[in-house]
């Protein structure tokens, strides 16, 4: 697994899927990646377990690629937190996109909002109560409509289908994740919860050993100034 990352732009490759599910096509395009040789690339990371490729639940003929999060741990890979304004859409903002906000605010303490693209009546009783079972509420929340997106926001779709019918920047990310709705099961709404849970942990994972290194490099720095400062002092007393 290693070896494989050894590469430079296998190791590109990882650490832009750490943040988002990508097209070969978004892929190449970020990356200056042609064709074949992305198939390449890919091929190889699909050998060791770091990715798979799956076809969309909205287009079948297009291609999407998720990272294996398992391995991410020890080999020090995470993707980016945001720091503007996050939204999260799908078709409808009755389960996946609501339940990721109400996740990400509940695991980070920022805000985050949520739209669909052809909103429904109403929240499902089944994300309601996924929600609940993950000690997060959905009772109060209602779909919207998509509107004007600024260009601060950082925006996660979560549902292949509007993936395709917004036809995303390249800054935005994309979480392809199955309808919980079309299986009606809690189990399928809880599967939803824990993939949001396991992308969200992999961004704030980042953001965590920034603040331990930050913290370190501080406490060393602050070390360093004591023990000069008590130095001069007890050069000057001796004078």
């Amino acid at each position: 697994m290693h070896a494989a990352l050894a590469e430079p732009a296998r190791l590109a490759i990882v650490d832009d899927l750490a943040s988002s599910d990508r097209s070969p096509k978004e892929m190449g395009d970020r990356l200056g990646l042609l064709s074949n040789l992305l198939t390449h690339h890919l091929d190889v990371l699909e050998q060791v377990g770091l990715i798979v490729r799956f076809s969309s639940a909205g287009d079948g003929r297009r291609k999407y690629v998720r990272l294996v999060r398992e391995p991410l741990a020890s080999l020090q890979i995470s993707g980016r937190q945001p720091r503007g304004d996050l939204l999260f859409l799908c078709s409808h903002n009755s389960a996946r996109s609501q339940l990721a906000a109400a996740l990400w605010t509940a695991r980070t303490g920022r805000p985050a909002s949520s739209a669909g693209t052809h909103p429904a009546p109403r929240v499902h009783r089944g994300a309601i109560a996924a929600a609940r079972r993950a000690g997060i509420r959905l009772d109060d929340a209602t779909p919207k409509l998509v509107g004007a997106i600024s260009a601060d926001t950082q925006v996660v779709t979560v549902c292949d289908r509007a993936h395709e019918e917004l036809d995303p920047g390249l800054g935005w990310w994309h979480w392809s994740l199955p309808d919980p709705v079309e299986a009606g099961t809690a189990a399928a709404f809880d599967d939803v919860v824990a993939d949001l849970g396991a992308r969200i942990a992999t961004l704030i994972s980042n953001d965590t050993t920034n603040d331990t290194t930050n913290d370190t490099t501080n406490d060393t720095t602050n070390d360093t100034t004591n023990d000069t400062t008590q130095r001069t002092t007890a050069r000057k007393t001796r004078q």
